[in-house]
């Protein structure tokens, strides 16, 4: 399954100008993302995941000191553990993504 992203989201960007609505250099991001599932609970909807992602940003500083982020791509993204919300789980969860594209 691929889905898009958007590497722009503000609330992930440390710094983001706050009101500010300039689009430039705004990219969407095809990406693979899993279809996680806890053998556990059989919880398909929550999980807590935590990971390691390396980008290129565009940083365009005001004079003020204002950093406003123009553009952002994620070049890389490793996934470090996922949890499952609902039971605490992290040695029960199964990517369903994975598992279908095998079948």
């Amino acid at each position: 399954m691929e889905r898009l992203f958007d590497n722009l989201n503000p609330a992930r960007l440390p710094g983001r100008a706050i009101g500010r609505k300039r689009r430039r250099g705004h990219k969407m991001v095809a990406m693979e993302t899993p279809r996680y599932r806890c053998d556990n609970c059989g919880n398909k909807t929550r999980f807590d995941v935590v990971g390691t992602e390396s980008f290129k940003a565009f940083y365009h500083y005001s004079l003020g000191g204002e950093l406003t982020i123009e553009s952002r791509e994620v070049t890389d993204f490793k996934v470090e553990s996922v949890t499952c919300r609902w039971c605490g789980s992290t040695k029960a969860i199964v990517d369903d993504a994975a598992a279908e594209a095998e079948a």
